[in-house]
């Protein structure tokens, strides 16, 4: 195979147009076994393997610089520039991550996991490089569905500007994870559907010089292309129209499922693995297609991952118009929810807790001052959910919790989880965000509170002595399995506490708790810095009471085993109890 010996990109040089196309089909069917076994972005990677080979054949990298967006089309990147044994081999399947990552490799030169970002990413390059007197390419590889963020025209705009050499590649399968949504990708689709001729043409108006690549999965086309822009002086578009998925027919067939892939058989795309189970994604949409039908207010937003509340193609054709979709586009999303809310309608904004502090500013400024009563349910906010550098969960306490005026609720189970949302949709005097449990759809046993207005009051669920733990969402189980073990080692029964609220502190309970309790304990599932325990132990400052705050520590994790975080942070119902036995003892 000629894979086998690609060793960096100069070896791609060596081979005939002929070679290149067998190059590709290799390179195909080691992502598809690959895949199969080990799951990963998928349909982006297979649509891109043509236009990387171009891109090794006629850049010099790492002279030239390549930035990919997003990085969910740098896979056939990384087997070009010497991490092939990582799609080769399946026991080094491991030895990569996802994304693109300067610690792997001298041709990345960004860790990127969150989208919109590689054109501002390189404008820096290129400016860096005019300064010190430097040549050589700068090229920002973007997908269409990455246009759709803010970020991206932002740099866009810059590199207009620019008097010196700029290439961006979009990558156009005129895809985002599901379909596009916007006013550019009509722009777009009258550029494909003209060859590139059309007059009304965004990167033109934005001052790129621009070529356009029907045949954007054929190697000479894009070897032409390429070799037309290389060393140019000033900014260009190189606009391609490849198909996502490309290779692998179930993927190309059904576009929006193949965005990413756990393991499946190759033979039929059937998941190895199923989860017949309820999950927050799926309980959130019958709740809300409910709410649509009974309430023409009710409207669900989403920033290109629809799925997020469960609504795949069909329940978003059933949703019609009180369904939104902004695109990549997080800040939009929140400032229409502020719009929308203000104007009397009931919107919902459902996010993933990696992508909502893209949008701290619009939270704070177009949200909060004004306290519209707009809903965000915060999923995957948990060290129990994704576990990337890129892509990690345990941020939004702080970020969120600690902007004035809004109320950020932590539900322990489903009942209660649904209350919340109830409350929220029928309150108008906060914007309100809801933590999402991300360790499974747990019933509730109790009947939970159905009314959140009076703000910050926590709930005594195991009234005790000596020991108090205040345990937040979905802690809380933990919570109860390390007051159960204080128990039973101690003969000391705690009293237990579902804070419920993030943003703020019980004075009443936690005033009244001095009085029978020696040691309180906080359990968070984010990070301790700035986070919910801080303000419990502000409260205890300048008292007797001891104060024991449990969450993670300020830490960029990558890859990591649940099991190890956990225990390395204390976070074990037999850590937790060692730990009280050690100060009331």
């Amino acid at each position: 195979m000629y894979i086998e010996n690609i060793n960096e990109p100069k070896d791609v040089k060596e081979l005939s147009m002929p070679q290149l196309e067998v190059l590709a089909d290799e390179m195909r069917q080691a992502l598809l076994k690959r895949a199969s076994k080990h799951g990963g972005h998928f349909g982006p990677n297979f649509g891109m393997v043509e236009a990387t080979i171009a891109l090794h054949y006629v850049f010099d990298s790492p002279k030239d610089k390549i930035v990919y967006d997003v990085s969910h089309q740098s896979y056939p990147h990384k087997m070009l520039t010497g991490r092939k044994d990582a799609y080769l081999y399946e026991e080094h399947y491991d030895d990569v991550s996802g994304f693109t990552n300067p610690k792997e490799s001298e041709h990345d030169f960004f860790t990127i996991g969150h989208t919109s970002t590689s054109v501002s990413l390189a404008c820096g390059l290129a400016k860096a490089r005019d300064l010190n007197g430097e040549d050589g390419n700068v090229i920002a590889v973007i997908g269409d569905g990455s246009l759709s963020g803010g970020e991206a025209l932002e740099g866009l705009d810059v590199a207009g500007e620019m008097n010196s050499n700029f290439i961006v590649v979009v990558n156009d399968n005129d895809m985002s994870i599901a379909e596009n949504h916007g006013g550019i990708y009509k722009n777009l689709k009258l550029l494909r559907k003209t060859d590139g001729q059309a007059q009304c043409n965004l990167f033109k108006a934005m001052n790129f010089d621009y070529i356009y690549v029907d045949k954007g999965n054929d190697v000479t086309s894009l070897i032409e292309a390429f070799k037309q822009v290389k060393d140019s002086k000033k900014p260009v578009v190189v606009h391609i129209k490849t198909l996502k998925g490309k290779g692998y027919e179930i993927a190309e067939h059904n576009k929006e499922k193949w965005h990413f892939c756990a393991p499946f058989d190759i033979e039929t795309g059937k998941p190895l693995y199923t989860f017949d189970g309820e999950d927050y994604s799926s309980v959130t949409n019958v709740y809300l297609l409910d709410k649509m039908k009974k309430d023409s207010k009710v409207v669900a937003i989403t920033a290109g991952t629809p799925t997020i509340m469960g609504f795949t193609e069909d329940k978003r054709k059933e949703a019609g118009s009180q369904f939104v979709d902004v695109g990549i586009a997080e800040e939009t999303a929140v400032a229409m929810a502020s719009g929308i809310a203000k104007n009397g309608g009931k919107p919902v904004f459902g996010v993933y807790s990696t992508f909502i502090q893209r949008a701290f500013d619009q939270i704070s400024q177009d949200l909060c001052i004004d306290k519209n009563p707009a809903t965000i349910v915060t999923f995957a906010g948990s060290v129990y959910g994704m576990n990337d550098v890129t892509h990690l969960g345990i941020y939004d306490i702080p970020l969120i919790s600690n902007i004035p005026n809004m109320v950020y609720l932590a539900p322990t189970n489903q009942e209660e989880y649904f209350a919340m949302l109830e409350w929220s949709m029928k309150q108008t005097a906060h914007p309100v965000a809801i933590r999402v449990p991300a360790n499974g759809v747990l019933p509730a046993g109790a009947q939970p509170a159905q009314d959140y207005s009076q703000l910050n009051q926590y709930q005594v669920t195991q009234k005790g002595s000596q020991v108090a733990i205040l345990a937040l969402g979905d802690f809380y189980q933990m919570g109860e399995a390390a007051a159960k073990l204080l128990e039973e080692k101690t003969g000391t029964t705690p009293t237990l506490i579902n804070p419920r609220f993030i943003t703020g502190q019980d004075t009443d309970l936690l005033e009244s708790l001095k009085q029978e309790h020696r040691v309180i304990v906080t359990l968070e599932d984010g990070i301790l810095d700035g986070g919910f325990g801080e303000k419990i132990a502000r409260f205890y400052g300048a008292e007797d009471t001891k104060v024991l705050n449990f969450g993670l520590k300020k830490e960029f994790l990558d890859r990591y085993r649940l099991e190890d975080v956990l225990q390395e942070n204390h976070l074990t119902p037999e850590q937790i109890v060692a730990d009280i036995e050690t100060v009331i003892s």
